[in-house]
């Protein structure tokens, strides 16, 4: 039987250790921290982002810009549990609840349309909304810069209890809305 040095030993460990912590799915850093790694699925993504804000229920008028969702987003879960549509009118936003409803106004040209929010995001620092491809059609964000400067105004906003809070934005909403029934551009 060969003789081991006390390295070789180690080594042999370590090389163990390693294969054991793949296996698990756990990265190698996380266990030498002595911490169970949190892995990074688009849920816990989502939770930690949501974890670190606190939900505007006001109701009030917010300006900013807006993103464009990445095709390459497509069919994949949302915070809301849906899959994303690149031609649903879904957003994400950090601050307004999970299913409230809004007019988003793009300040350059005008156009608006409405949203569902669906979605945490953007993951960009100053920016207050991130929008479906079809949306970002509809208001007029241009392909190449897919951002640009909005309003989103809430419509309907639900609330803790399972009631739903109407703004200023559904009456603005009902305002604008043509004869034909469609949504106003």
């Amino acid at each position: 039987m060969p003789k081991h040095s006390r390295f070789n030993r180690l080594a042999s460990f370590l090389l163990g250790w390693a294969v054991v912590a793949c296996a698990a799915g756990l990265p190698p850093a996380a266990l030498a921290a002595g911490k169970a790694a949190a892995h990074h699925s688009a849920s816990s993504r989502h939770a930690k982002s949501s974890a670190k804000v606190t939900l505007d229920l006001s109701g009030r008028k917010r300006v900013g810009k807006a993103s464009v969702y990445s095709k390459r987003l497509a069919g994949r879960k949302m915070a809301d549990g849906t899959r994303m549509k690149l031609h649903d009118d879904n957003a994400a936003s950090k601050t307004l609840p999970l299913g409230t409803t809004a007019k988003v106004t793009n300040l350059e040209t005008g156009q608006s349309a409405k949203v569902t929010i669906q979605d945490r995001g953007p993951h960009v620092k100053g920016r207050i909304v991130d929008l479906s491809p079809a949306t970002a059609r509809k208001i007029g964000i241009a392909k190449d810069s897919g951002v640009a400067r909005v309003s989103v105004e809430p419509i309907a906003i639900p609330m803790p209890d399972g009631s739903v809070k109407h703004s200023a934005g559904a009456n603005d909403a009902k305002r604008n809305k043509p004869a034909s029934g469609k949504q106003g551009k």
